[in-house]
C-alpha cells in the first residue's frame, strides 16, 4: 500500500482540493480531503490520442521511457508504419515491443496497407486480417482510413473492413484532409469518428457538426495547433490532442505536456485537462484511471499548474518517474527488417528535367500539404530532383523536381517515406542522390546526407524506421544530421520529417511515387 499527498485536480468535477490519495494493488483504493497546505498538484496522466511511434525513431520501449517523464501514461497508437514495411509481423513486433514497457499503449489495426495502390509496399494487411485483428482484445480501434477516395465510391473491401470494426463494437478513425461538404457528411456516415487532418478552423468545425471528433495535432512536421485551438473553448468535449509525428529531438523537450501547458495560458484549466487526460479515455475506450476511487492507479505529479512540470508518473500504480526521470531499465531488444535491394547506379535512375516535367512539388515549411507551382516558376538553384526508390526488389527508377528545400546542396535520403517507406532522396547532383541512396542501402535503412566528401547517417535498423538505442543517443544523432542538412542550405525546420512526407500520396496536392510523379486530389499519375 501506498499513500500520496497533495492538491488532487479532479477534472469532470472541476475543483481542486489537498487529499491524500492511497494505492494498492495498482489500484486507487480512497480519496481523502485533508485540511493540509501541499505545494504539488496531482491530476490524471496524458493521453496521445493518435501516434505514429515509429516516427519518432525509437521503439515502443524507448518512446515510453522519454514520454512517461512528459506525463504521458498512454497512447492511442497506429501501428501503420511498420505494417507497411513488415506487415503482421510488424504490429505483433510493437505489441509485443511495448508489452513491458510501463506507459500504456493502445493499438489499432491498420486500415491502409497499402495506403494506395499507386505504391509499392513491402507487405498488405487484407480484410481478414483486419478481422483477425478486430478479435483481439489488444487491438481497440481501426487505424485511419486514409482510402477517403475509397470510402466515397463504396469500394467493397474498404466496406468490409469498416464492417470489422462495427462487428466488434470499436471505433474507426478517419483521415481525411480537406474535405468538405457533403463529401465530407458521407465519408463521416459509415461510422469514421475521428479527423487529425484538419488545418482550418471551418473544415474542422463543419466535420464537428455532422458528428465527427477532431484531434487536435501538434508534431514535428504537421502544427495545427494555431489554427484550430478556439475549438479548445467551444468544444472542450469533442477534441482531443495528438502529435501524430513526433521526432526524436522533439521528445526530448516535450509531448502532449507542451500542448497542455500552452493551452492553459489561453483557456479554461479544466477544459485543457479534460482534452488532454479524459477525451481519450471515452472516446476510445481506454482502461485508463481517471483519479478516482476504483480506477487504476494512472496519474502523475507535477510541480506546479504553470509550467506542469512533471515530477513523478504512475502507471497501474507503478510509479515510472521520480524526480522527472524514468525507471524503467535498459534491455536488449529485438531487431525486424525488410530490404530487398542492392547498391545502386546511375543507370537505375531516369532523371527528369524541366523539359519533361510540368509540374514541380512545392514543400511547404511545418505542413504535410504540398502545392503545384510550374518550373519556369521556381528559381534554378532551388530546383531540386526528388526520386523515390523501391526497397523491396530492384525496379527502375524515376524522379520528379522538388523545391522548398532552400538553396540546398547535396543530397538528403530517407527511408522513412509515408506511407510504404521506400526510400526518397532529395538532391541536386546525380552523384550525390545515388550515394545518398546506397549509404541508406548499406545501414538497412535510416537517414543521409552526402554533398561530395561529407556523408552522414543515422542508421536505423528495426524495419528502416526505429533504432532500439535510447531516445537521448537517438536524438543526439538525429540533431547532428540534421544541423548538416541546414548548414548545407536547407531552410526547412524539419528537412527529414517533410522529406519523409513527399512520399505520402494520400496528402494533397502533388507527391512522388515509387511508380512516378502523382497528383494527390484527382489521384492520378502525373
Amino acid at each position: 500500500m501506498e499513500i500520496i499527498k497533495g492538491n488532487v485536480i479532479d477534472i469532470l468535477q472541476r475543483r481542486t482540493f489537498p487529499a491524500e490519495i492511497v494505492i494498492s494493488d495498482g489500484i486507487i483504493q480512497n480519496i481523502t480531503e485533508i485540511d493540509e497546505v501541499c505545494d504539488l498538484f496531482i491530476l490524471p496522466g496524458f493521453i496521445d490520442a493518435h501516434v505514429h511511434i515509429e516516427s519518432s525513431m525509437l521503439v515502443p520501449y524507448e518512446f515510453a521511457r522519454k514520454a512517461m517523464e512528459h506525463g504521458t501514461v498512454a497512447t492511442v497508437s497506429d501501428p501503420h508504419e511498420i505494417a507497411n514495411v513488415c506487415g503482421m509481423e510488424g504490429i505483433m513486433y510493437m505489441i509485443e515491443n511495448a508489452a513491458d514497457a510501463g506507459m500504456s499503449f493502445f493499438f489499432g489495426a491498420p486500415s491502409c496497407v497499402p495506403a494506395t495502390s499507386f505504391e509499392t509496399a513491402g507487405a498488405v494487411i487484407s480484410t481478414e486480417d483486419i478481422e483477425t485483428l478486430m478479435a483481439r482484445e489488444d487491438i481497440l480501434y481501426l487505424s485511419e482510413m486514409m482510402n477517403y477516395p475509397g470510402v466515397l465510391a463504396e469500394d467493397p473491401e474498404i466496406m468490409s473492413k469498416l464492417d470489422a470494426a462495427k462487428k466488434f463494437n470499436k471505433p474507426i478513425d478517419g483521415h481525411a484532409p480537406g474535405l468538405r461538404g457533403t463529401q465530407a457528411a458521407k465519408y463521416i456516415s459509415f461510422g469514421i469518428s475521428t479527423d487529425h487532418e484538419c488545418t482550418e478552423i471551418e473544415e474542422a468545425r463543419e466535420k464537428l457538426a455532422y458528428g465527427m471528433k477532431i484531434l487536435i495535432r501538434e508534431g514535428s512536421a504537421a502544427k495545427n495547433y494555431e489554427a484550430l485551438e478556439p475549438l479548445i473553448g467551444e468544444f472542450p468535449d469533442k477534441v482531443m490532442f495528438c502529435s501524430d509525428d513526433k521526432h526524436p529531438d522533439d521528445l526530448m523537450h516535450g509531448h502532449i505536456n507542451e500542448i497542455v501547458k500552452r493551452s492553459c495560458q489561453k483557456y479554461d484549466m479544466y477544459d485543457v485537462l479534460r482534452i488532454a487526460c479524459i477525451n481519450p479515455i471515452l472516446h476510445y475506450n481506454l482502461p485508463v484511471g481517471y483519479l478516482r476511487i476504483g480506477d487504476r492507479a494512472d496519474f502523475i505529479k507535477v510541480k506546479d499548474t504553470q509550467s506542469w512540470k512533471v515530477l513523478e508518473t504512475y502507471v497501474r500504480g507503478h510509479k515510472y518517474v521520480v524526480d522527472g526521470k524514468c525507471t524503467l531499465p535498459d534491455k536488449t531488444l529485438k531487431v525486424i527488417n525488410h530490404f530487398g535491394i542492392s547498391e545502386v547506379s546511375e543507370s537505375d535512375f531516369t532523371f527528369a528535367d524541366q523539359s519533361t516535367i510540368p509540374w514541380v512539388i512545392k514543400a511547404i515549411n511545418g505542413s504535410l500539404i504540398t502545392e503545384k507551382v510550374r518550373p519556369e516558376n521556381v528559381p534554378s538553384d532551388e530546383l531540386l530532383h526528388i526520386c523515390v526508390i523501391n526497397r523491396y526488389k530492384k525496379s527502375p527508377v524515376f524522379s520528379g523536381l522538388i523545391t522548398g528545400f532552400g538553396k540546398m546542396t547535396g543530397a538528403v535520403a530517407s527511408s522513412v517515406a509515408h506511407d510504404s517507406h521506400n526510400i526518397v532522396v532529395v538532391g541536386h547532383q546525380k552523384e550525390d542522390i545515388i550515394a545518398a541512396v546506397n549509404l541508406i542501402i548499406k545501414n538497412n535503412g535510416g537517414l543521409s546526407f552526402v554533398y561530395s566528401d561529407i556523408k552522414s547517417s543515422l542508421p536505423l535498423p528495426v524495419a528502416g524506421l526505429m533504432h532500439t538505442l535510447p531516445a537521448e543517443e537517438v536524438a543526439i544523432q538525429y540533431q547532428t544530421i540534421d544541423k548538416i542538412v541546414k548548414d548545407n542550405g536547407c531552410t526547412l525546420s524539419a528537412p527529414f520529417m517533410t522529406l519523409s512526407f513527399m512520399a505520402l500520396l494520400v496528402i494533397p496536392k502533388i507527391k512522388m511515387s515509387d511508380l512516378g510523379l502523382f497528383d494527390a486530389e484527382s489521384f492520378a499519375f502525373l
